[in-house]
Order: structure tokens, then C-alpha cells, then sequence
């Protein structure tokens, strides 16, 4: 008998909780990672090497060495090896003599999305994670418009949820002596070189503490406020934002956007900043996401926020 409660005890610990209920909305979608694989039914895997447009220096692929399922956790693993694999991304590969071109780079990594699965328009968006750090590391939660209403890049939009590069290098202006900022941005404008940006960078000790925080976005019409560990570090309003591509009130922010998790390494953001670009030191490198988690309005407060209300 007193096997059999133990046995009651350990299976109740290995229960993954639900996520609970938050008042005021309505859970939508999630994943919890508490199967033993990542659930291609819900998230798709990028593979290209082709830099990001940002001249990054890791070839993503859908190694289960780059992205994997441990302890109830998803881990993406930046590793310091020489990869091959397609030059550019898929939507890039459907020119003639393009789609067999390879690139090689020093290291390996994975990007998960959302694309052409599950995708939103509004909402607040919730992702438990814990960040590497490292010169030339670039972990990234962001959004993409799931079909480019308005134009391409960054005409229909980009909503970066959490950025950060460097993190825990020594940076003589940072609490602590160590870096230990945290992005969140909007992209929009026209097509590319007439992007535009908007964005806060914030410093918060607490990412270097070794633990999971939570990085958010709420995204109502015409509103999007950033978020970390519930508590509000920057909004941002419609009339901070446009777009080429139309005049319509709230545009581009007012279109499905679709998830993204990476982990990126080098490029300009993070090579430009700290020590300069990429120290070998500490690899591999892990983001680690315990949760990712959607929220909708529920029916009254979604009356309440149409009308104005908080």
C-alpha cells in the first residue's frame, strides 16, 4: 500500500499543471513541452544558412541537436561546428538555379515557427524561457505577419517580443558591470531599405540570475505593451507606427502575426555591441522554453477594450 501512494505521488509530480486560468482572458493556444518531442503539429522547423539578413553566423537546422525536448523543457542548442545547408530561406529558393545553392557557416542552431499552423490577431503573448549568455549570442521571440497584407519586409510588420544580445559581458555603463538588456521592437515602414523601427531597451538584472522569466507582449487594436515577468517596461501606440502599404487605422499591427523562437548567433546587433563580434568561449549555448502561451480577450473584457476600457 505504501508503494502504491508513492507510485500516486510520483506520477502527481510528473502531471504536467495546466496553465491556469488569468482573469480577464482566455487561453488559446499553447504548448507546455511536456511531450517527449517537439510537436510538429505545432511548430515548423527553418533550415537555411543564410544569415538572417543580418550576416548571423549559424546555419539553422532540425537537428535534434539544435532543438530538442529535456526535462519538460524545449532547448535550442547553438553549437560551435562547420554546417552546410541551403544558402537561402525557403521563400527565397523559388528562383531558377537557386534552390540547390549552399552556404557553410561555424555554427549550427535551430528556428522554430508557427508559420501556416497557428497564427493571431491580437492577444497577449507569454513565453517562459531562460537565455544564454556570451558575446555574439542573439536569442530572439519575435512575430511575423502570417501573409504580407501590406508588402514585403518590413512594409507588413515585425513585432520582436524579447531580444537580447551579449548577455552577462562585462559593459561599463550596465547595473552590475555586467550587460543585462532586454528589446523589445516594432518594424514597419516601407519595403526594404525604407524600413523603419521603434523599440525600448531596458535593463534587467534579473536575466542573469540563471533562471526562467517571462517575456510578453498584450496586443490590443492600436496598442502593444511589452512585458517582463508580468510588469510593463514599454508601449507603444498607432501613432508610432505605419506602413506604405496602406492608411488604414492600425496598420501593419492589425493583421494574424505567426511565432518565432531562435537562437541566433552573431550578426550586426550583437556583434556591433559589447566585445565585438564572436567569442568562442562556453559553448554550446542553450535557450532554454519552458512555456509558450496565447491568450484572447474574453467576451466582456474584449467589449470593455473595444469601447476604450481598461
Amino acid at each position: 500500500m505504501r508503494a502504491f501512494f508513492l507510485t500516486l505521488a510520483a506520477a502527481a509530480l510528473l502531471t504536467p499543471i495546466p496553465a491556469q486560468a488569468e482573469n480577464g482572458w482566455t487561453l488559446a493556444w499553447s504548448d507546455e513541452f511536456d511531450q517527449g518531442n517537439i510537436d510538429r503539429s505545432k511548430w515548423s522547423f527553418e533550415t537555411d544558412c543564410w544569415g538572417g539578413g543580418n550576416n548571423e553566423r549559424q546555419c539553422y537546422t532540425k537537428s535534434g541537436q539544435n532543438a530538442s525536448i529535456a526535462d519538460g523543457k524545449l532547448v535550442i542548442t547553438a553549437r560551435h561546428e562547420r554546417t552546410t545547408g541551403p544558402a537561402l530561406p525557403a521563400h527565397l529558393r523559388s528562383g531558377a538555379g537557386t534552390s540547390e545553392a549552399e552556404a557553410t557557416r561555424d555554427f549550427s542552431s535551430a528556428k522554430l515557427t508557427t508559420h501556416g499552423k497557428a497564427s493571431w490577431r491580437f492577444g497577449k503573448v507569454e513565453v517562459r524561457a531562460k537565455l544564454p549568455l556570451g558575446q555574439g549570442t542573439w536569442p530572439a521571440i519575435w512575430m511575423l505577419p502570417e501573409k504580407n497584407a501590406y508588402g514585403p519586409w518590413a512594409a507588413s510588420g515585425e513585432i520582436d517580443v524579447l531580444e537580447a544580445v551579449n548577455l552577462g559581458v562585462p559593459c561599463g555603463k550596465c547595473t552590475g558591470g555586467r550587460e543585462d538588456t532586454i528589446l523589445g521592437t516594432l518594424h514597419f515602414g516601407g519595403k526594404w531599405p525604407k524600413n523603419l523601427h521603434k523599440g525600448e531597451e531596458v535593463p534587467f538584472p534579473e536575466v542573469l540570475d540563471g533562471g526562467f522569466h517571462t517575456y510578453g507582449i498584450v496586443w490590443e487594436p492600436g496598442k502593444i505593451t511589452w512585458q517582463f515577468d508580468g510588469k510593463t517596461y514599454a508601449t507603444r501606440t498607432a501613432a508610432e507606427w505605419s506602413t506604405t502599404g496602406s492608411s488604414a487605422p492600425g496598420a501593419p499591427f492589425d493583421q494574424p502575426f505567426y511565432l518565432i523562437l531562435n537562437l541566433a548567433i552573431g550578426g550586426g546587433l550583437s556583434e556591433e555591441r559589447g566585445l565585438g563580434g564572436v567569442r568562442l568561449d562556453g559553448y554550446p549555448k542553450l535557450m532554454e522554453v519552458d512555456w509558450v502561451r496565447v491568450w484572447q480577450p474574453d467576451a466582456a473584457t474584449a467589449g470593455k477594450r473595444s469601447e476604450g476600457g481598461k
